[in-house]
C-alpha cells in the first residue's frame, strides 16, 4: 500500500478532546502496525497549514466534538485538497447539530422522537407535560453524551436545562422511548450489526461509554431478524439522507410497541477500546486494523 504520510488528527480543543486522543493513539498504532507512514497532528498545537508544509498527503479523522466532526474540519481540508475519511461538510454539520439533523429526518419522513426546543423563557412544566417524563435534555452541538441529562421528576426540567445550557446555546428536550437503545454502525453503503446498549446506570451517559465496565454491549441484538434488517434499512437511509458517506454511525431506540426511531448521527465515530463502531466490525469479520486502513483507502475531499 503506498497511501503516503497520513496525519492522524486528534485531540484538538473541544469537551471530547481526552476521548478523541484515545482514539486517535489507537488508530496510529494500528496504522503504523500495517507499515503506513502515520503521525499524530493535534491542531491545537500546530496550525492546519503544516498538513502542507508536512507533506501529508491524507488526513484520518479521529477529532471529536466541535471543531473536528461539524465540518469546520472537512471544509479547511477540502480548501487544502487534502483526503480526508468520512463524510464532507454539510453532512458533518447536519449530524453534529441535533436539532438540524432532526428537521432534515423528519423532512425526508423518518421516524424522530417528538422534542422541544428549550429557552430561558421556556414554559417548563408545559414541556414537562406536553412531552411526559422521564424525558432527556442535551446539548444539541456535543457528543459523547456531555451535558445529557434524564428528567424523571416534575420540576427537573429547569435545571437539566441550565446544565445542558452551560455547553450550547441550543438545548433540546425529547420524549423518552422505552423500549431500548440501539446502534447500528455504517461502512460505506453497508450496515454494521445491530448492538443492542444496556448501560448498568440511568442512561448510556459518558461514564458508560468511556469508563465502565458494566455496560453490555448486545450482540446479537435479541431481535428477530427482521426488525435487524428493518432498523439496518433505516439507519442506511437516515445516513444518506444527510449526505453521508465513507463511514458513520446512528443511535436508534425502540417505544414500547417495537417500533424504532432515529435519534442521532455521528460522522466521526469513536475508535477507543469501547467504541461501538470497532465493535460491531469485529462481529462482521474486519478486524481493528482492516478497519482503520480501509477507511483510510476511501479518503477523499471535496
Amino acid at each position: 500500500m503506498n497511501l503516503g504520510k497520513v496525519a492522524v488528527m486528534m485531540g484538538g480543543k473541544s469537551a471530547e478532546r481526552e476521548v478523541s486522543l484515545k482514539s486517535g493513539a489507537a488508530v496510529l498504532a494500528a496504522l503504523r502496525a500495517t507499515g503506513i507512514d502515520a503521525h499524530a497532528f493535534d491542531p491545537r498545537d500546530q496550525p492546519l497549514e503544516a498538513l502542507h508544509a508536512g507533506g501529508f498527503e491524507r488526513v484520518f479523522i479521529a477529532l471529536h466534538g466541535r471543531g473536528g466532526e461539524d465540518g469546520c474540519l472537512q471544509g479547511a481540508l477540502d480548501w487544502l485538497e487534502i483526503p480526508y475519511t468520512g463524510s464532507g461538510v454539510l453532512a458533518s454539520a447536519l449530524a453534529m447539530d441535533k436539532w438540524r439533523c432532526k428537521l432534515v429526518w423528519s423532512a425526508a419522513g423518518l421516524p424522530v422522537p417528538e422534542y422541544e426546543i428549550l429557552a430561558v423563557a421556556s414554559d417548563f412544566a408545559a414541556v414537562e407535560a406536553r412531552l411526559g417524563l422521564p424525558l432527556f435534555v442535551k446539548p444539541a452541538n456535543e457528543g459523547s453524551s456531555i451535558g445529557i441529562s434524564k428528567v424523571k421528576q416534575p420540576g427537573g426540567l429547569r435545571a437539566a436545562f441550565e446544565l445542558a445550557a452551560g455547553y450550547d446555546a441550543c438545548v433540546i428536550a425529547e420524549r423518552f422511548l422505552s423500549g431500548g437503545e440501539f446502534t447500528v454502525g455504517i461502512l460505506g453503503r453497508r450496515a454494521l450489526p445491530v448492538i443492542r446498549i444496556v448501560p448498568a446506570g440511568e442512561f448510556y451517559d459518558f461514564d458508560a461509554k468511556y469508563l465502565r465496565d458494566d455496560t453490555e454491549y448486545r450482540m446479537p441484538s435479541g431481535l428477530s431478524s427482521q426488525a435487524e434488517a428493518e432498523m439496518q434499512t433505516l439507519a442506511l437511509r437516515a445516513f444518506e439522507v444527510l449526505g453521508g458517506r465513507g463511514w458513520g454511525r446512528v443511535d436508534l431506540m425502540l417505544d414500547a410497541a417495537g417500533r424504532p426511531w432515529c435519534l442521532e448521527a455521528n460522522t466521526a465515530p469513536g475508535m477507543t477500546d469501547h467504541s461501538l463502531v470497532p465493535m460491531a466490525a469485529h462481529a462482521a469479520g474486519i478486524d481493528f486494523r482492516e478497519l482503520v486502513v480501509g477507511l483510510l483507502q476511501e479518503a477523499r475531499h471535496g
